[in-house]
């Protein structure tokens, strides 16, 4: 059974952070996470990522902004959403997550740093879970296989992992939906 998923990221060249992952199975389960240990200062300092990640992550709204000091939580993330996770927590619910899905293979699109990014949830590569796949299918990879196509287009939800996984389903079923055609 397939699994597509997204992670947003924030990357030096030299290292690629958590920010949040997303993954929908294709029997409906569907698991979010937002990495409360993520790198805050140089997030609030990527201007990409304060413009088009940012706003899709758990904040804090109207009067707890008060009494929320900027310079320890720059993103005003808000740290009691259920979504706010540690790594820790993070790693043994995507394990629980893909463990339960029989068969499992990893979908993403353009799935290298999302895999370097779920990978290291536990450490190495070599420190992947039994069971955890040590490599993620490329969807953008069958979408030039199958000729390029033009893909369905995502409604809403851009740079929201949870969204952009289920778009990522969306993406998956129509190019399998081409290969049984070919």
């Amino acid at each position: 059974m397939r699994i597509f998923y997204d992670t947003e990221f924030i990357e030096d060249g030299r290292t690629i952070d958590l920010i949040s992952i997303g993954m929908v199975a294709e029997d409906g389960r569907e698991l979010y996470a937002v990495n409360r240990d993520m790198p805050h200062k140089r997030i609030a300092k990527h201007e990409w990522l304060r413009a088009n990640v940012v706003p899709s992550l758990p904040r804090i709204h109207g009067d707890r902004r008060h009494y929320v000091s900027t310079r320890r939580n720059p993103l005003a993330l808000d740290f009691e959403h259920p979504d706010m996770l540690s790594r820790e927590r993070i790693a043994a619910k995507v394990e629980r997550f893909i463990l339960a899905t029989p068969d499992v293979e990893l979908w993403a699109w353009y799935g290298a740093y999302d895999h370097v990014c779920l990978a290291q949830l536990w450490g190495c590569m070599i420190d992947l879970p039994d069971g955890v796949p040590m490599w993620t299918n490329d969807l953008k990879q069958e979408c030039m296989r199958l000729g390029n196509p033009q893909m369905p287009e995502q409604a809403s939800g851009v740079h929201n992992a949870l969204a952009d996984a289920r778009h990522n389903k969306t993406m998956g079923e129509f190019l399998s939906s081409l290969a049984r055609q070919q």
